[in-house]
């Protein structure tokens, strides 16, 4: 996977158009070594905090440790995009990280694997995001799919191979699918909401990339293309491609922060989390910037203007709050 780097503070839509979801980001004034070390620095605070998981939640983790760092220039934040299986299964569950970022919640099995490492993950509501699917600005077909469109499109069972193989309307043209993959939970998640859990799963024969890049790239090059990611890769994008509005049986609804915030656009709204390891907030570090995380979960100008996601209620925040400071008693008593 290739990989990015930037320092200091830097445009959130510069960084998001030039990287997409692509590689790690290092974010550094002064650096220590080591995950979970913690020290002394200027402001009291120095060490290292190493995060991956979800390339979703990943451009909302970098913009607050980008504000985070301008704050604590002793503290080094490493951030990982390797999906939200991936971070778990790879990075999280087996200690390596301090933080595991996802766009569904933790599974029994990464549950367990995590315990069998001792590693306890404290589960942390930050956003809501508008799954949103995303076809060709030549497309001029489509504006509004259903869910059963949609599953029909995307099911192993159907498997189309034709636009009009799904709706007659459409023409006779090659369906070329976009998507992430199978470590994504974005991917999880659209199987949750779409397909079904004990349905026949999602189709493999697609273009499937960790990359959000890459999927927008896919579908702008091709007018038979159609895709689905994070909203705020296709906010950042909205002359590139475009976002069809989902029918779930009571009309078209548009995917936006406001129809997400609403609870308008169902059935792909969703929550995102970051996933703490309460051992690692034995360090004041990792606590802090987890408090900070949360505390700036319902800024507007951070959450949605720079990134594009739906800011936490003052009540979701709340609930968070209590859970991570349980977590950090625990931790340091």
């Amino acid at each position: 996977m290739t990989e990015e780097s930037t320092s200091g503070r830097v445009s959130r839509r510069k960084f998001l158009a030039a990287t997409g979801s692509v590689g790690a980001v290092g974010l550094a004034g002064c650096t220590q070594s080591g995950s979970g070390g913690g020290g002394d620095g200027g402001d009291g605070l120095s060490g290292t905090i190493d995060i991956a998981g979800s390339s979703t939640v990943f451009p909302l983790a970098t913009a607050m440790a980008e504000r985070f760092q301008s704050e604590h220039s002793d503290v080094n934040i490493n951030i990982q995009s390797t999906g939200s299986g991936g971070g778990f299964a790879n990075h999280f569950c087996p200690g390596r990280t301090d933080f595991n970022n996802a766009s569904r919640p933790i599974q029994p099995t990464e549950e367990e694997a995590c315990s069998g490492n001792d590693v306890t993950p404290v589960e942390l509501t930050v956003a809501t995001d508008a799954l949103t699917v995303i076809v060709n600005n030549d497309n001029d077909w489509v504006d509004c799919i259903t869910v059963e469109e949609l599953h029909e499109i995307y099911s192993a069972e159907s498997s189309p191979t034709t636009w009009s193989d799904v709706n007659s309307d459409w023409p006779d043209q090659p369906l070329e699918l976009y998507g992430p993959t199978d470590a994504s939970g974005t991917y999880d998640y659209f199987i949750e909401a779409i397909l079904g859990e004990e349905g026949p799963g999602h189709r493999q024969d697609y273009s499937a990339t960790e990359q959000d890049r890459t999927i927008i790239q896919g579908v702008e090059g091709s007018e038979n293309a159609i895709g689905y990611l994070g909203f705020a890769y296709y906010s950042q994008n909205t002359d590139r491609v475009k976002a069809l509005s989902v029918d779930d049986g009571s009309g078209c609804v548009e995917p936006s922060l406001e129809t997400a915030r609403a609870g308008e656009y169902t059935p792909l709204s969703r929550p995102l989390f970051t996933y703490a390891k309460q051992e690692s907030l034995a360090e004041e570090h990792v606590a802090e910037f987890a408090r900070f995380w949360l505390e700036n979960a319902t800024s507007q100008e951070i959450v949605a203007d720079e990134v594009g996601y739906v800011p936490l209620s003052d009540e979701d925040q709340q609930e968070a709050m209590d859970a991570l400071e349980s977590a950090i008693e625990n931790a340091q008593g």
